[in-house]
């Protein structure tokens, strides 16, 4: 995603640069018609480019070619046009909704803190939380421990779960829980 909106920001930022250059072009074509002419060479392009132009205007294979890139390029330029102009909708985590309101958490947030919460267990050398927001409320909370060669996994499982209830509960996350052997280098307990 976050590829697709730096390309698209790029390819945009591109093509302005070349629409501003030709609407350039066409300024200098309605001040001085005859010597913008002259300075582009139209003539030579009318001469060498009329007989392609003739040919779209055929029907046959080249005609439906031309169609249907021409139909991509709109395709193209309308999805690009999307990419700049529709906002990117921040995925929330929501609590609570009233007449008032909605009170709801980021996903960063929300894996932060269960990230902490994991990394106060017993036994728990490491964590890494992720948050998955569903769109009607809740989400999945998926998290990482890693442990010791000394503790088992499902003593490890079982702990991190009831530690992250004060926070799947009221937030309605499902949580899934994943024990590793850390790695050396781990903080020791």
């Amino acid at each position: 995603m976050i590829l697709a909106r730096g390309l698209v920001r790029l390819l945009s930022f591109v093509l302005l640069v070349v629409l501003a250059l030709l609407g350039l072009a066409v300024v200098a074509l309605a001040v001085a018609p005859t010597g913008a002419a002259k300075l582009f060479g139209l003539a030579q392009l009318r001469d060498s480019v009329g007989s392609w132009f003739d040919a779209l205007a055929a029907d046959g294979p080249v005609a439906l070619a031309s169609a249907l890139a021409g139909a991509g390029a709109v395709l193209l330029g309308l999805t690009l046009l999307a990419g700049l102009l529709v906002p990117r909708r921040e995925r929330l985590v929501r609590l609570d909704t009233t007449g008032h309101g909605t009170l709801s958490a980021r996903r960063r947030a929300l894996g932060q803190i269960a990230g902490h919460l994991t990394e106060q267990v017993r036994g728990v050398s490491g964590s890494h939380a992720k948050v998955k927001p569903r769109r009607r409320g809740g989400g999945r909370l998926a998290v990482r421990a890693d442990r010791p060669r000394t503790t088992s996994g499902a003593e490890i499982e079982s702990a991190v779960k009831s530690q992250l209830e004060s926070l799947t509960g009221p937030f309605k996350l499902k949580a899934r829980v994943q024990t590793r052997l850390g790695e050396r280098g781990s903080r020791v307990q």
